[in-house]
């Protein structure tokens, strides 16, 4: 008897297998496909909600939400400032007091400029001599060119040369500081005080990503400066080779100078001016951990935002005051002739 009633099942249970097999297996597929945890999602299309493509002269940029620009940045503050109106366009902690390190040689820089002829002498003492790197190795007791040493100070980062200069205006490093901090509250830095010609670690001594963006875009308006800061490399008067610390000089379109710093305290700092289709801006940052990066993506961010206010701008105008998006064709005079002819009712 059970081996009858198995002879009659078999043939049942292959009709039932033959017409639910199609449903059964599109059924397990899902729960099979949730097991898989790195299996790459299909048929899912990548949000641009916190982004969008804006074309600045012939370079396209993703503006990104400042929410996601500030997640992918190591920095502990940073600053995109336009250069031309001073308006921040994008910020992140920009008035956190932090030690600057070798960014504020900018000040160091620019009074040296001003306040020194080319071709004087500067004697250098046992002190300056004696600075921790970086450094150009001064001699304690010989007198170098001011040009070469305020060249070695923008684009060597040089603390002996910082030093040296700095006793030679001021007397001593602490005068010269007070002088720098001065200058720094003269050209609009209130958060910035100075206790070194260097920016190595001191008590007391602090600035911010504001504060260096509008020293650094008031510096460059100094045209010897500017000169200086944006050069790669150059050499001394006695032929040494000064290399430029700055590399967004040949990493990032447009660079036009900055100044980097780095100690234990800082972190890396940075802060510089760059240039594009015609727009200028000025980035700054304090404590970062991947410089380059944070820089490449802020330049890109803030061109692309500087593009996204002027379309903006030029959208709120009446339409009379838009540009005409037709240009009008020239017609020869036969031509006019002839339009004017067959309007004509006469």
């Amino acid at each position: 008897m059970n081996l009858f009633i198995r002879l009659l099942l078999v043939p049942l249970l292959f009709t039932i297998i033959s017409l639910g097999s199609s449903t059964n297996a599109a059924s397990l597929l899902p729960v099979l496909s949730t097991c898989h945890k790195n299996r790459p999602a299909t048929n899912k299309k990548k949000s641009t909600a916190d982004s969008r493509i804006v074309k600045h002269g012939n370079r396209r940029h993703r503006l990104i939400s400042t929410g996601s620009l500030a997640k992918k940045l190591s920095s502990r503050s940073a600053i995109v400032m336009d250069g031309a109106s001073g308006r921040v366009l994008y910020s992140l902690q920009p008035d956190r007091a932090a030690q600057p390190a070798s960014t504020i040689k900018i000040l160091t820089g620019l009074i040296a400029i001003r306040a020194l002829k080319d071709h004087e002498m500067v004697k250098t003492s046992s002190r300056a001599a004696n600075m921790p790197r970086s450094k150009i190795y001064l001699r304690r007791g010989k007198s170098y060119a001011a040009d070469d040493l305020i060249n070695a100070v923008l684009l060597a980062s040089a603390n002996d040369a910082s030093v040296a200069l700095a006793e030679k205006i001021a007397g001593t490093e602490k005068n010269f500081a007070r002088i720098m901090t001065y200058k720094a509250k003269e050209l609009g830095a209130r958060h910035t005080v100075c206790k070194s010609a260097t920016g190595l670690t001191r008590r007391g001594q602090k600035s911010t990503v504001r504060d260096l963006a509008l020293i650094f875009n008031q510096a460059m308006q100094d045209k010897e400066f500017a000169r200086r800061i944006g050069k790669t490399k150059i050499r001394t008067s006695q032929g040494k080779l000064l290399r430029n610390h700055n590399k967004a000089l040949w990493r990032i379109a447009g660079a036009e100078g900055g100044k980097t710093g780095y100690t234990c305290a800082a972190r890396q700092t940075y802060v510089g001016r760059f240039a594009r289709a015609n727009d200028t801006i000025v980035v700054a940052i304090m404590g970062s951990e991947t410089m380059w990066d944070d820089i490449s993506r802020l330049v890109d961010y803030g061109f692309a935002r500087k593009e996204q206010i002027r379309l903006a701008a030029v959208s709120s105008l009446p339409v009379t005051e838009k540009k005409p998006a037709i240009k009008l064709a020239r017609l020869n005079q036969s031509q006019v002739l002839a339009t004017v002819s067959k309007k004509s009712k006469l």
